[in-house]
């Protein structure tokens, strides 16, 4: 880096309102000299922890904690905060850990396509090729229609929204499915999740399963799903009868294969939910699942 200007010292948007949040500051480094024969400067991200009338604090991704004095400040900002591991997960990556929920997933590989089947589970999820890349290999949509075919299964792709894919589909001729609203495959972390749901009284549920998926259920009044694969719990086929509802049943079937996947050591959640179901949609923001990518079906037109 070069010498910082001697009158820039000191002039910078910093403030006590970066306390927690991530920033880059570029400093001074008192007694050295720098390349080009100047002052010496070095810059430092991380997020800052402290900011006194002298001094501030900035704690790196390492764990070390810098402190700069004040006057020695060339330049600083907030920066956005860095990506979590999960969110750093591909969209094609995130949906192959999905597979962990069906018990009889049959998968076989078109290039960089997935074909799946379910010979016991109908969910699109299940029967559907996964096409979220380039398939890297010839004529890639008439060997999935033939692959459905010889399987007995409609031809049903798995496509993110405005992709390159999504077009190449479209072109051939295939529309949306249903003509249903796009699903959101939403993250959280399991912990963040859990302390959301500290108040919730002991409805007396029970878990049925074993291995790594589970059932759970509160009589016959609520029930949900999860499955564990690589620390990741995905939670599905959450339903509360009409005439229970909003009494906290839902929320103790989620709490219960939280502390499920917890013990199994899970630190991510998941979940897939359309996007127009605004209630649950509402719900899932609030115990701080994120969207990290959505997706949507097609399949050929007539």
């Amino acid at each position: 880096m070069g010498a910082a200007p001697e009158h820039a010292v000191g002039r910078h948007g910093l403030g006590a309102y970066v306390v927690g949040q991530r920033v880059v500051v570029r400093h001074l480094l008192p007694g050295q000299i720098g390349p080009s024969g100047g002052p010496a400067v070095t810059d430092v991200l991380g997020v800052c922890t402290s900011w006194g009338d002298d001094s501030m604090t900035v704690e790196r991704a390492d764990g070390s904690v810098v402190t700069i004095s004040r006057r020695l400040i060339v330049s600083g900002k907030p920066v956005p905060p860095r990506p979590s591991v999960r969110g750093r997960v591909t969209p094609a990556e995130a949906q192959e850990r999905a597979f962990a929920q069906w018990t009889d997933l049959t998968i076989e590989r078109l290039g960089a396509w997935t074909l799946r089947r379910s010979a016991t589970h109908p969910n699109r999820r299940a029967n559907s090729v996964l096409a979220m890349t380039p398939a890297g290999v010839e004529d890639p949509i008439t060997r999935v229609v033939e692959w459905y075919a010889a399987v007995g299964r409609p031809p049903i792709a798995c496509v993110l929204p405005d992709s390159d894919e999504d077009g190449r589909f479209v072109a051939a001729g295939w529309r949306v499915h249903r003509q249903e609203a796009d699903t959101l495959f939403c993250l959280a972390g399991v912990a963040a999740v859990r302390r959301q749901l500290i108040e919730l009284p002991d409805f007396g549920g029970q878990l049925v399963g074993s291995g790594d998926r589970v059932e759970a259920r509160i009589g016959e009044d609520a029930r949900g799903q999860a499955a564990y694969s690589r620390d990741w719990i995905g939670l599905g086929g959450l339903e509360v009868r009409p005439e229970r509802r909003r009494r906290g049943l839902g929320l103790a079937i989620m709490a219960a294969l939280l502390d499920w996947g917890a013990e199994r050591g899970a630190t991510t959640a998941y979940l897939q939910v359309v996007a127009d179901n605004a209630p649950a949609v509402a719900l899932y923001d609030r115990l701080g699942f994120t969207t990290h990518h959505a997706y949507r079906y097609l399949a050929p037109s007539g």
